[in-house]
């Protein structure tokens, strides 16, 4: 039975087994059940450009993208950045629980405006990690994330992190823009898989948007038609 279990993945990856909600542990049910995810994953109206909630429809532009257009053409997140949704990211991230990456997929997949992104991206781009981070955690949750979403379609050599940066959760907003200047680049040997194509980023957490938007501003750079976004939660 040990062995059994060691050579299954995760219970929160087990799609062909009776599962438990993770949040209100109902059972048998998703690992987001439905009403679990009416209550805590609601339909927002956001912002095309930015994810920014809205107090209109869904579609518009906020003022502050008006203003100043961010590098991405659209960006569509899943769920606001609070409880239950911020301790499966810290679960995730940092304390190995890699199967949760197909319930959060899962999220994301049915987020309003998420299913055209994944059809239209030419390929899936997952935000890279800093060599030594992705050392230290064996894992980059965003391509675990990008796989479930679109394994085909995923190709995470058309972006690289070209230099280590502090890590942006411990800075202010000022300081993760310049924080990440440079920090992303096409490959030279990918830049023709990146010129002319519609790529979707793919990431976690939103905060700023500094990362999004300096990887979004490196594939532009390289070539790349439109970059858009798809991420599994939004600091609100």
């Amino acid at each position: 039975m040990g062995l059994l279990t060691r050579l299954l993945p995760p219970l929160a990856d087990r799609a062909w087994l009776p599962s438990q909600c993770l949040i209100c542990r109902a059972w048998p049910a998703a690992p987001a059940c439905a009403a679990c995810r009416a209550r805590f994953a609601p339909a927002t109206p956001r912002c095309r450009c930015c994810a920014r909630p809205l107090p209109q429809a869904a579609g518009a532009v906020c003022g502050l993208c008006l203003r100043a257009p961010p590098p991405l053409a659209q960006c569509v997140v899943a769920v606001s950045y609070g409880w239950p949704w911020q301790g499966w990211v810290t679960q995730f991230k940092f304390h190995q629980a890699t199967g949760l990456a197909g319930p959060m997929a899962a999220l994301m997949a049915a987020a309003p405006g998420a299913q055209a992104l994944l059809a239209a991206a030419d390929a899936l781009v997952p935000l890279p990690l800093a060599g030594s981070r992705l050392a230290e955690r064996g894992y980059n949750q965003a391509l675990l994330l990008a796989r479930r979403l679109a394994a085909r379609k995923t190709r995470p050599e058309l972006l690289l992190r070209v230099r280590p940066t502090a890590a942006q959760h411990e800075l202010p907003r000022a300081q993760r823009l310049r924080n990440l200047r440079g920090a992303f680049a096409t490959p030279p040997p990918q830049t023709g898989a990146v010129a002319g194509r519609r790529l979707l980023l793919v990431d976690d957490v939103r905060t700023t948007g500094a990362s999004l938007h300096a990887a979004a501003q490196a594939l532009l750079a390289a070539g790349a038609a439109q970059v858009d976004a798809l991420v599994f939660a939004r600091t609100d």
